[in-house]
């Protein structure tokens, strides 16, 4: 409740020549977007990237045909460091609290849960990254074998922006 009311006055541009501060606090959030702002809020997460020292990023592109991420799988390192890499856009107004859910499974059992709060993010030309905390894949031979992630993009108002499968392999080797 608060948090929308919060966006409804930072949105609003019935009072932005009446209140001082108000106009520093949307130029903070909204930055060069100013008077950009009334369309209807959309959230385009372009791609997601697994990052690992020694090696070159691998790539997912968000923005096609997301059932072919589901079908493929990328092959991960047993006990790399890894991180994922966001890039993502605002358009229209402010997302509050934007959060990235990932549930992983293996041969249908859950393993693992990842619940990230990205933040609140304001429309802007460039795209809005977001790289999360270092994790470690598992390691050992009965960690060996294919999992399964289901990703999604929700924000404070419960809207799911993106919801995704991926799947991934996890091998002694690359």
């Amino acid at each position: 409740w608060y948090q929308r009311r919060v966006r409804e006055a930072v949105v609003s541009t019935q009072s932005t020549g009446d209140d001082e501060a108000l106009v520093k606090y949307k130029q903070a959030l909204l930055g060069e977007a100013v008077g950009k702002t009334g369309a209807p809020l959309k959230v385009t997460v372009k791609s997601m990237s697994f990052e690992t020292a020694g090696r070159d990023p691998i790539v997912m592109d968000l923005t096609g045909d997301l059932t072919k991420l589901k079908d493929t799988s990328v092959v991960i390192k047993e006990g790399c460091e890894y991180q994922l890499n966001f890039t993502f856009e605002v358009d229209g107004e402010i997302v509050s609290g934007l959060r990235f859910h990932q549930n992983i499974s293996r041969k249908g059992i859950p393993v693992s849960r990842l619940n990230l709060m990205l933040g609140s993010f304001g429309p802007r030309v460039d795209p809005h990254t977001f790289k999360t905390p270092s994790d470690e894949a598992p390691k050992g031979a009965l960690a060996r074998g294919t999992y399964h992630a289901k990703c999604k993009f929700i924000d404070d108002d419960k809207c799911v922006h993106l919801a995704w499968e991926w799947a991934f392999k996890i091998q002694n080797d690359w």
